[in-house]
């Protein structure tokens, strides 16, 4: 049976029942006593020694563990919280002649500054550079086609330049609840030397990567495909990274990744991971996008709608998966109960799903089973 620890209240009770008992013609439940001050006193640093011993009890598991304990707890499995990380990309700027020096500031069109990272010059009638965010963060991402500023002016280039490339790798520091749930996932599943848990702990050690999955043999044998999500990163694009998909830099038998598909090929490449005979894929995936039509509220205001569309959303982030048949599809029954724990909606009907890119069973409200290399995400909810 577990301990049931006592309430402030409970423990001034017995102090004043103690002094009562104990101190001949003392009464300790009187309003103003001395006595019943001292015994407040006292019932006081108890519940503050019972408290402390609770966090105790709490940091001596990893289950329970927080903050500095939590990390202690998490590097016996060589999981560790993902700092912020900086955002690279490359910029083309046009021009005639002339160099642009390293360590040269460049502004985005919203004031974010980056440095150039090595001198380039003037090739054809443009010159590209590779810049880095001054600051880490998922605020240095960027997509192709974004303006740029250079700090200062250089003979023979135009001062306004565009993104050749997608700016990626930019992150910010893990979350707590992140950073626990890969530290949970790690001691429910112990490293088996390329087992498919295995890609999942690796892919989602990288800054920026929330989610993954593992498909054995996904484009033949002897390979494995990994597909990522950034879901805080490259919130933008509704999580889904950017860059082409490929195998790690230093593997000769593919076509090489970009972007944050290249990111996390190569860390999974590196010592003491894969196994060197695996041939490993990093992919995006694709969206299956699921349109719904409630029926029942048509007056639902704004505020609702938007909880609507956050739960429904939520439901996806936490059931969804591009493994297609391997994983259960995501239930109507797991939807419902998330719409239905908001306050005003009793009474909903889901009369309608469709997708893009998968089955829904059965009729047009049934559970939502994405194709491989599918996952889903809301489309539009429309209120009848």
């Amino acid at each position: 049976m577990p301990w049931s620890r006592k309430t402030l209240s409970q423990l001034r009770a017995e102090s004043a029942a103690d002094v009562t008992t104990n101190v001949q013609g003392a009464d300790g439940f009187l309003r103003f006593a001395v006595l019943r001050i001292l015994a407040d006193i006292l019932a006081g640093h108890a519940n503050d020694q019972y408290g402390y011993l609770d966090y105790i009890a709490k940091q001596s598991v990893p289950w329970t563990a927080t903050d500095e304990n939590l990390q202690g707890w998490a590097s016996l499995k060589n999981v560790y919280l993902k700092d912020a990380t900086a955002a690279t990309g490359t910029v083309s700027f046009p021009g005639t002649a002339g160099t642009i020096t390293a360590g040269s500031g460049v502004t985005r069109s919203d004031n974010v500054a980056y440095t150039v990272k090595a001198d380039a010059t003037v090739s054809g009638s443009s010159v590209t550079v590779t810049l880095t965010a001054n600051n880490a963060g998922a605020a240095g991402n960027a997509d192709i086609g974004t303006s740029f500023t250079l700090d200062q002016a250089v003979s023979g280039i135009q001062s306004t330049g565009t993104a050749a490339t997608a700016f990626t790798g930019g992150a910010d520091v893990e979350t707590q609840d992140s950073f626990y749930a890969r530290t949970m996932y790690a001691y429910q599943n112990p490293p088996q030397g390329g087992a498919e848990t295995d890609y999942v702990q690796w892919a989602t050690a990288v800054s920026g990567v929330t989610r993954a999955w593992c498909i054995r043999n996904g484009n033949g044998i002897g390979t494995v495909v990994v597909y990522i999500m950034l879901d805080n990163a490259e919130s933008s694009h509704q999580g889904f990274p950017q860059g082409t998909n490929g195998v790690a830099a230093s593997e000769t038998r593919d076509t090489v990744a970009t972007g944050d598909q290249l990111t996390v090929a190569n860390y999974i490449w590196g010592p003491e991971r894969q196994p060197v005979t695996a041939l490993v894929y990093v992919v995006a995936p694709i969206a299956n996008t699921v349109n719904f039509t409630i029926s029942e509220i048509s007056g639902a205001s704004s505020t609702m709608q938007t909880e609507i569309v956050s739960a429904i959303a939520g439901v996806f982030q936490l059931n969804g998966s591009p493994r297609g048949a391997l994983d259960n599809p995501v239930d109507l029954s797991d939807i419902e109960s998330a719409i239905a724990a908001i306050a005003g909606t009793e009474g909903f009907v889901i009369s309608s799903v469709t997708c893009t890119n998968g089955t829904i069973t059965p009729g047009s409200n049934g559970n939502i089973a994405s194709n491989t290399g599918y996952l889903p995400v809301l489309g539009t909810v429309t209120y009848a």
